[in-house]
């Protein structure tokens, strides 16, 4: 068998970073001349991008990574690359190594561009290992995504200086860099000329753009200039810090073409007392504030929002607080975790951790509020007409065509396919807590 085709199938855990990394190792396969494969079974290289934000998905990955030696016992040629923030995490390659000795490839969050030669190594039967202990200054891969693709993700910044608590992302994805402003610009011109209709950029904290590597211009300033590529329809971002949610970035927002009218704005606990421990920088007051500039600028703005509850020390009034502020913001839609553990960082050790059982009990509670309040948010746009990204047929019924509105909430219509990949406006008719069903109006 060739390399020409040799086959490779990517799996990734974790957020849409994670996910953007493994685009980028796929696409540095492809360019090695691998095709794109979902089969396990089937493909050659098999690239398992990995996340350690919580104690659960380090367990499912260790157990996929273990159900891959039998797929490679019955095919010994098969090559296995493990990489991403788990490899990354210090003090866990050892283990890791012990446990799957098949794997061929370990590689870290900083080493990317090197893929390609760990890849060489690998396929004349080297074990192939590189984690760099920091990043470079400018880690710049090509090809940094899959083209054609409708909706795409684009990296402007990598790496934290915020240092939660609770918080990994630092210390497996390293300080702050930001990429020139031309240099993104250029990109998502390509990827528009190759069929991209949306894109959505990238940070731990995009309102911080730029601001450690002394760029004369700032995040607004970037929206400002994609908002110009010609072809682009829609531009989102995430995640945004509210200690860094700045009055020009929403103005920007608010007098853009494209610039889509959503907000992820996390605020992780309801009680200033929580918001000090987890070192968040902001407090609840601070929070309202942010939220009430963006909706005096943008009424029709969506907010969502990242909640933790059980932080070590959070007592039943603390909660209650966040309750409070979940009923005062009306989010269409929030990602409520229970608080998890993670080895080096400042929360891992503080006392007064929360008993599991409470921890799981006051999350349900939160999450029947939050769905509770977004099947009331998705109630009241019935009788009303959105315009929809088409992004192909529904996984739950074939018959009918789902998308996106501006807002980012999930539609879905009957439809013909040739409509995929087109804006079209759809009148909501119905609605539950996760989705709107509407009828198809026309072409916008």
């Amino acid at each position: 068998m060739t390399e020409n085709n040799k086959k490779v199938a990517t799996i990734f855990y974790g957020c849409q970073m994670s996910e953007r990394d493994a685009e980028t190792l796929t696409a540095i396969s492809t360019h090695k001349g691998y095709t794109v494969t979902k089969d396990l079974e089937d493909a050659d290289l098999i690239i398992v991008n990995t996340c350690c934000v919580r104690e659960s998905a380090e367990n499912k990955i260790i157990g996929k990574i273990g159900q891959l030696k039998k797929i490679k016992e019955k095919k010994p040629s098969l090559k296995i690359a493990v990489s991403g923030c788990m490899v990354q995490q210090p003090g866990i390659m050892e283990r890791l190594k012990k446990r799957a000795s098949h794997v061929d490839i370990w590689t870290g969050t900083f080493d990317l561009e090197n893929f390609e030669n760990l890849l060489d190594s690998a396929l004349q039967g080297e074990k192939a290992i590189l984690i760099s202990e920091k990043a470079a200054k400018t880690s710049e891969v090509v090809p940094l995504a899959e083209k054609g693709k409708l909706r795409v993700s684009q990296n402007i910044m990598y790496g934290c200086d915020n240092y939660c608590a609770y918080c990994i992302v630092p210390y497996v994805r390293g300080r702050e860099r930001s990429r020139p402003l031309n240099d993104i610009v250029n990109e998502i011109k390509e990827l528009v000329a190759s069929g991209s209709k949306e894109v959505t950029l990238l940070g731990q904290n995009v309102n911080s753009y730029g601001k450690q590597d002394g760029f004369s211009y700032d995040f607004a300033d970037l929206l400002a200039e994609i908002d110009k590529v010609q072809g682009l329809r829609r531009i989102r971002f995430m995640t945004s810090h509210p200690k860094d949610l700045s009055n020009k970035l929403i103005t920007t927002v608010a007098q853009s073409q494209n610039i889509c009218e959503q907000f992820h704005l996390p605020f992780q606990a309801g009680s200033n007392r929580v918001l000090e421990a987890m070192n968040r920088k902001y407090t609840r007051e601070y929070y309202m504030e942010r939220v009430d500039n963006i909706l005096r600028e943008i009424p029709h703005a969506r907010l969502s929002t990242d909640i933790i509850v059980g932080f070590p020390g959070e007592t039943e009034e603390d909660f209650e607080q966040t309750l409070d502020l979940v009923s005062k913001v009306h989010f269409a839609q929030a990602f409520t975790f229970m608080f998890s553990k993670r080895s080096g960082t400042a929360a891992a050790d503080l006392p007064e951790q929360i008993p599991l059982e409470v921890k799981k009990h006051r999350l349900q509670r939160l999450i029947e509020l939050q769905n509770s309040r977004s099947l009331s948010w998705r109630q009241k746009m019935i009788g009303n007409s959105y315009e929809i990204l088409v992004e192909g047929t529904s996984k739950t019924d074939q018959k009918l065509l789902t998308g996106r509105t501006r807002g980012n909430e999930v539609a879905v219509f009957e439809g013909n396919e040739d409509l995929v990949g087109k804006l079209v406006k759809i009148k909501i008719i119905s609605a539950n807590s996760w989705t709107l069903y509407g009828e198809f109006e026309g072409i916008s």
